[in-house]
């Protein structure tokens, strides 16, 4: 089983204590992206990614600083950097070796900077969002930029597990920069939601942390089918055999 998880926004830059880690495979790509944002100014990023003033000047900085190799002195492994809901859910700094080792295999986070990234490997700090419709060479938004690419790597890791099953994680916007068709396995959709007033209904914080926190329980309990996937109380959500499908897995808190 490959589970994908979107990134942050939110990042935790405090210098990691783990001293194990992986370097992105799609590095060269991410070089392309960021030589094409070093020449924006803060105005220009500000419009492009629909931020703050502050949040483009900083940007501004990071890819001005952007440099590789990556090292521990210089990046930090991506499950402890990203710092939103999902990652409260996840929880990695709880992560022993057996549960690192396991992530290691079987969980990747979809990035518009670094394509795919495992959870070990080294990035540096970074605002860009997949839907960002930054124009690269030929390529007219970054789903067009990563065409393939994303696809064919998730599809390798796939062989490497021994699995045919691709757990969505991951929101709409990230995971609309795998081509589903093109999967060699079952792609499955998880969803959360609660019953309010009669209705079953998605409440995005919550389902946003119970993304992480089902991730969570999948590396702890070194999940790899979907049957154990159905026994799980993922913080109140249980699985809802009679709303779900061959390809959409409910998760329902009454």
């Amino acid at each position: 089983m490959i589970v994908l998880l979107s990134p942050a926004k939110s990042l935790n830059l405090e210098p990691s204590k783990l001293k194990k880690h992986s370097t992105p495979r799609h590095l060269e790509a991410s070089n392309v992206l960021v030589d094409q944002l070093k020449g924006k100014s803060a105005n220009s990023l500000k419009k492009l990614m629909s931020v703050s003033d502050k949040i483009a000047e900083l940007n501004v900085s990071r890819f001005n600083n952007f440099e590789t190799p990556f090292t521990l002195q210089n990046s930090k492994q991506a499950v402890l950097t990203f710092d939103g809901d999902v990652y409260t859910g996840l929880d990695a700094r709880t992560f022993d070796t057996k549960d690192h080792n396991f992530a290691q295999k079987h969980i990747r986070i979809l990035s518009g900077l670094y394509g795919v990234l495992k959870p070990l490997d080294l990035m540096q700090a970074y605002r860009l969002e997949m839907g960002t419709k930054l124009k690269v060479n030929k390529k007219k938004n970054l789903y067009d930029f990563w065409d393939e690419k994303i696809t064919q790597t998730i599809n390798e890791d796939l062989a490497k597990s021994n699995s045919s099953i691709l757990l969505n994680l991951a929101s709409k916007e990230y995971f609309s920069a795998v081509k589903p068709k093109l999967i060699n396995g079952n792609v499955i959709h998880v969803h959360f939601k609660e019953l309010r007033n009669g209705q079953y209904k998605v409440i995005s914080f919550s389902a946003k942390k119970a993304r992480g926190r089902m991730a969570n329980l999948i590396v702890k309990n070194q999940i790899k089918d979907l049957k154990s996937l159905y026994k799980l109380n993922v913080d109140g959500y249980k699985y809802k055999k009679n709303l779900s499908d061959e390809t959409n897995l409910f998760f329902t808190k009454e």
